[in-house]
């Protein structure tokens, strides 16, 4: 259950955006929101009095554009590293959920462009939405799960249900992408007959979501891509496990770094909303 929202804003209205079609949704609406806006170091202090005075402005307009009760918004401004910064906020507000803006970096851009986001989505535990700079933020009616038989997907579907089922004429998209099954084999087993996908199915017709099945083949990452796109998707939600051995909780996991892992991949090429949920496998 989604209680608490943390936004880190960068002034370009991006997260704001995405935060106030969440907040439409009736399970949403009693959310406490903290805003975030972080200044990196700079070099003398008139250059961080300067920072400071704009940080402040993008702040307050952020908290002014977001539609929620006052009472409901805290806003942090704060001075430091902008990717220590959000993880050290999110453990102290104890968020169920991090919003944050995303380039969309490839591999190994994102070490040396020192990526926030994946910095972030690498070190914390908690789940994220990511919103690419060019993502066009509409209102949540259309969202789409990738199903597998793991605890990550279990959870996502879990979310994607609590969000949907109050909201009228919404409708739940469950994909599981078989990358065993080349295209041009056996024919895929109908979709609602999936041994992954039923008990998804079952699920969505105990809450009352209206829901699509969709099994196909491939790679992964491609086909819900491509499916996010095809099917005109407002938000995808991606099961993201916490692989790493807890002695290397504080140190980047190179592989997911560089891309190498199904989530970084969605996160560079879905061109729609990503939310990443997490937990420890």
């Amino acid at each position: 259950m989604i209680q608490k929202i943390l936004v880190a804003v960068a002034g370009r209205g991006l997260c704001e955006e995405m935060l106030n079609m969440l907040l439409e949704i009736p399970v949403l609406q009693q959310v406490a929101v903290t805003v975030l806006h972080v200044v990196p170091p700079q070099i003398t202090a008139d250059a961080m009095s300067a920072k400071l005075e704009e940080g402040g402005k993008i702040l307050a307009q952020a908290v002014k554009s977001i539609h929620l009760d006052a009472s409901k918004i805290s806003a942090r401004l704060k001075q430091g590293e902008p990717k220590d910064i959000v993880l050290q906020v999110a453990e102290e507000e104890d968020s169920d959920l991090i919003i944050m803006g995303s380039r969309g970096l490839k591999r190994l851009e994102a070490i040396l462009e020192n990526s926030v986001s994946q910095y972030v989505f690498q070190l914390s535990p908690r789940p994220m939405l990511l919103v690419k700079d060019d993502a066009y933020v509409k209102q949540i009616r259309r969202v789409m799960v990738a199903m597998d038989k793991s605890d990550s997907a279990q959870q996502s579907l879990n979310l994607a249900l609590s969000l949907l089922q109050d909201i009228n004429g919404s409708e739940l998209f469950l994909v599981h992408v078989n990358p065993d099954k080349l295209k041009g084999a056996e024919p895929i087993v109908q979709a609602e007959n999936d041994p992954v996908l039923a008990p998804a199915v079952a699920e969505a017709k105990r809450r009352g979501v209206a829901y699509r099945c969709i099994n196909t083949s491939g790679k992964a990452g491609e086909e819900i891509c491509r499916l996010a796109d095809e099917k005109n998707i407002d938000l995808l939600i991606l099961g993201s496990p916490d692989r790493r051995p807890s002695i290397a909780k504080t140190l980047p996991d190179l592989d997911r770094l560089l891309g190498g892992s199904l989530s970084d991949y969605v996160r560079v090429y879905a061109n729609c909303p990503v939310l990443l949920s997490r937990t420890v496998d």
